[in-house]
């Protein structure tokens, strides 16, 4: 039986907003540029440790940049990449989602073709062949993810378009003469809507993992810019004598993910309807069953109708 349903990850929230802060106030925040270094201030370790400097808190890299610095950069590019590719997937995949679900036969049947070839193939090895193709930069990465990503989006909201079309305000707007898509628009993407946020939220983590492993490959954003998976493939060869060049940028990316991977189960148990009827009855109190040897009848039997008839 499931349980009462979750409050607000506070843990979540609290990392998520660190990481909008820092990608905003990135040039504030940064202590030095993050892709301009001095060679003589090359594998400076942390503060806390001996030869650490306070110009440098996180230490530096083999090239004498500043790694808080970077890791700080490293956020906006991470938000940037997930928010553009899951807004162009997003916008993509639910509307082929939408039409393919409502308008249903032939139409249905092969978008739903291309969509599973989408979902056939091996998102890191064409994401490295097609970023390599067309050379690494930040707009190609951004497209490529959005190609592999948009079929998620239309297999799930086609779904709920099947479910949500067979209701009967939907067959009302029909009799009274309304347009397919001003039934679309009016009465299915609506309630559509929270599912798209909960697919949304839970597709950040997965993008800024794939766009971190396209870095380390040397197939994402191109350097110096500072990507946290770039972070992590330059201080790969220092793992023995600078580890805080891959430590930091790694765990930055562990939180984040985890984070948002928090909230979007957070979102799919408020926003999910299912969910919320069974978080409901779960939380529901139980009537007190029976004594045993005793039945219901006999349990109503001490009431004030019994009582009467003994007098």
């Amino acid at each position: 039986m499931l349980g009462p349903k979750r409050e607000l990850p506070w843990f979540a929230g609290s990392v998520l907003v660190l990481l909008v802060l820092a990608a905003i106030f990135s040039s504030s925040l940064a202590p030095q540029s993050p892709t301009e270094g001095d060679i003589t201030q090359k594998l400076i370790p942390p503060i806390w440790m001996e030869r650490g400097e306070g110009a440098h808190p996180l230490g530096t890299d083999r090239f004498g940049r500043d790694v808080l610095s970077r890791v700080i950069y490293g956020s906006r590019i991470s938000l940037l990449v997930s928010l553009i590719a899951i807004g162009v997937a997003g916008t993509f995949g639910t509307a082929l989602g939408l039409i393919s679900g409502y308008r249903g036969g032939l139409t249905d049947a092969i978008l739903m073709r291309l969509t599973d070839v989408g979902l056939s193939l091996p998102t890191i090895l064409i994401a490295v062949v097609l970023v390599a193709v067309s050379e690494p930069s930040f707009r190609n990465v951004v497209l490529v993810i959005a190609l592999l990503l948009w079929p998620r989006f239309a297999r799930q909201i086609r779904g709920e378009t099947l479910a949500i079309k067979e209701q009967d305000f939907v067959a009302l707007a029909v009799v009274a003469g309304r347009s397919s898509a001003w039934i679309i628009r009016r009465h299915i993407f609506p309630n559509v809507v929270p599912t798209l946020l909960v697919i949304s939220t839970l597709q950040v983590g997965y993008v800024i993992l794939l766009e971190g492993t396209l870095s380390f490959l040397g197939v994402g954003v191109p350097p110096p810019n500072p990507a946290w998976g770039l972070m992590i493939a330059d201080g790969r060869g220092f793992l023995a004598t600078a580890w805080w060049i891959t430590l930091f940028p790694g765990l930055a990316m562990l939180l984040t993910v985890l984070a948002v991977n928090l909230l979007g189960d957070w979102l799919r148990d408020h926003l999910d309807p299912k969910l919320r009827q069974l978080g409901s009855r779960a939380a529901a109190p139980e009537e007190p069953a029976a004594e045993p040897g005793r039945t219901v009848s006999e349990g109503h039997a001490h009431g004030p109708a019994a009582r009467a008839d003994r007098a």
